[in-house]
């Protein structure tokens, strides 16, 4: 929030994926003098799209008004409305996600930092790092305990779209890091999990399975030259 008592925020909408239906939700936050600094689709499915508008408020106490408004429009919905401090921007956070990951010197380093990280930037209550049987890293105070965590895994594993990020429980998003045998599972109540998340986590899932193998693959260099060294 700025000193003015203007407000960023952030607001989820169930919009009907039809012409026209952009626009007039639009209208309604210019209304309250909001101005929309961005849209990001987070899941379109069937006739119905999921939209998350960045929005500059004029002033923070017309939050419940903006509100209002938008569900005024025939099929609109709000899912979730957040002030925040800053806007987020999927593809700076993205690269900055990368740098956050190479950045770590040792597996230990990159399996703590994985988990904080990804915590964080999908404002999950907890994160996770499993291996077949047991948990690699984990943040968060709600974290559930290892048989638990298991038993989640094993159960969202088992469908293929889940594991493609397609689609999954609401309150859980998963991605394997296939080269090492290890899933990363994310735990979030009161705002559902959307494809483009998903897309996201497999993403950051790909690039620190990449990393922990190059760590892997220094560790082994650096082994061999010790055991050659006079």
């Amino acid at each position: 929030m700025t000193e003015s008592g203007a407000a960023r925020v952030l607001v989820r909408v169930w919009l009907p994926d039809r012409p026209g239906a952009l626009g007039q939700v639009a209208s309604r936050i210019g209304a309250v003098r909001g101005d929309i600094v961005g849209i990001d689709v987070l899941e379109r499915s069937g006739d119905i799209a999921v939209d998350e508008f960045a929005v500059d408020l004029a002033d923070a106490t017309l939050v419940a008004v903006l509100v209002r408004e938008i569900e005024e429009v025939d099929g609109a919905s709000v899912e979730e409305v957040k002030v925040v401090d800053h806007f987020p921007d999927p593809r700076l956070d993205a690269l900055g996600s990368a740098e956050v990951l190479c950045r770590a010197g040792s597996d230990d380093e990159l399996r703590e930092v994985l988990v904080a990280h990804v915590r964080e930037e999908f404002l999950a209550d907890w994160a996770a790092l499993m291996g077949p049987d047991s948990c690699l890293a984990g943040d968060g105070p709600d974290l559930p305990g290892d048989a638990t965590l298991v038993a989640l895994v094993a159960g969202t594993t088992a469908s293929p779209a889940v594991v493609n990020g397609q689609t999954g429980p609401e309150d859980l998003a998963i991605a394997a890091l296939g080269g090492h045998g290890a899933t990363l599972v994310l735990g979030r109540d009161g705002i559902p999990f959307r494809q483009r998340e998903r897309q996201q986590l497999l993403t950051l899932a790909r690039i620190a399975d990449r990393v922990w193998r190059l760590l892997d693959d220094r560790a082994s260099l650096d082994q061999t030259r010790f055991r050659v060294s006079p």
